[in-house]
């Protein structure tokens, strides 16, 4: 096992481009042909944690918040980043973290807290955009079946739920070849017309390479005609946060004290309850306050966050309850959620869920 079988899996599911501009996903430390002994899955990255990997012959540690978000001019050791890197060189432990493309997904973050919880229907509270794109091309139609497998196999065609779709138009395509080529049909010199289907798919960002390359290499021309345009339509599985429905309305104090209890929470800080009972649930994983205003446009009952700030809870303006119930435990089961994925994916392989609690906040 390497350590790119694993990353490859991962990606795979939760591609790299899903991250934050300012985040820092992926491999930050190590080498992707190196042999994994072992992996750690946590939170995030501390001393603590390399002490565990090392005690535990796991030479990779994956984590959700990448230890490193911006450049390091030095390694002195003068801080926990500086000496988690220093010690990671010096013992080969490679540093993987899997942040908000784990985040924005549908069955990331998010869908955790939501399972813990207990909400059905859930969808993306703010959908990405700029995620999707279209796929015009034109093939001769005897050669469509082929070109249609291939493209398809590449992942092209998916939207939500369904597989497979695209949509076809028959026509003529006329071209005429000059001396230099090498026409599929055809002669120097003569114009060509050629009954032609154009087809049409829907193309995640993240494939789009990958079916650009299986759409060239199943077509016939020596010349494929063909269009990729970006679309603002938005994904209905990335984007951030979630919300949905729980299977019972709750009293709103009863549901606060279960969620504290479900979650350890140190405290919840939480905004005036209303005066009706909670049904429907918006949240969102770590630092959620830029999703209020979506969270009532679903018209949630209540929001599950973290990281609100004083002045933000004024926001609420009796339209939602904010429950405020801390970044690390809102986050704290998304290692259980990566260890369970890699569990089953490679059965044989040695993955441990970090023993640490890793939450910098204390309560009194």
């Amino acid at each position: 096992m390497q350590i790119q079988d694993i990353t490859r899996f991962l990606e795979a599911k939760f591609p790299l481009q899903l991250q934050e501009s300012y985040d820092n996903c992926g491999l930050i430390y190590g080498h992707a042909e190196q042999t994994v002994t072992g992996a750690l899955v946590s939170l995030d990255v501390t001393e603590a944690i390399v002490e565990e990997a090392l005690a535990n012959n796991c030479n990779l540690i994956i984590a959700h918040h990448p230890v490193v978000f911006k450049g390091l001019k030095r390694f002195n050791g003068n801080n926990f980043v500086e000496r988690v890197l220093e010690r990671c060189i010096q013992n080969g432990i490679a540093l993987y973290a899997i942040h908000t493309n784990l985040d924005n997904h549908s069955e990331g973050v998010n869908a955790k807290i939501a399972q813990k919880i207990g909400l059905q229907d859930c969808r993306i509270l703010r959908p990405m955009q700029a995620q999707l794109f279209k796929l015009e091309v034109y093939v001769p139609q005897a050669d469509f079946v082929a070109l249609d497998s291939a493209v398809l196999a590449a992942g092209a065609g998916q939207i939500g739920n369904y597989t497979d779709c695209h949509f076809r138009t028959l026509g003529t395509g006329t071209f005429r070849p000059n001396e230099k080529a090498n026409p599929y049909l055809g002669s120097a010199g003569q114009r060509e017309e050629v009954t032609e289907l154009k087809l049409e798919y829907i193309v995640e960002a993240h494939r789009v390479n990958a079916v650009l390359t299986a759409m060239r290499s199943a077509h016939p021309y020596e010349e494929v005609a063909y269009q990729l345009l970006a679309t603002q339509n938005q994904h209905q599985s990335f984007g951030a946060g979630l919300v949905g429905t729980l299977a019972e309305p709750a009293d709103a104090l009863t549901f606060l004290s279960e969620l504290k209890q479900k979650f350890n929470c140190g405290v919840i800080r939480y905004t005036q309850l209303l005066p009706k009972k909670i049904e429907k649930v918006a949240l969102c994983g770590g630092s959620g306050s830029f999703l209020l205003p979506d969270a009532i446009r679903a018209k949630a009952d209540i929001y599950i966050t973290a990281d609100f700030k004083y002045h933000e809870f004024f926001d609420a303006e009796n339209r939602i309850v904010i429950a405020d119930i801390g970044h690390y435990e809102s986050e704290q089961f998304t290692s259980e959620l990566l260890a369970e994925q890699l569990t089953e994916k490679f059965a044989n392989f040695a993955v441990r869920l970090t023993k640490l609690n890793t939450n910098p906040v204390n309560y009194l």
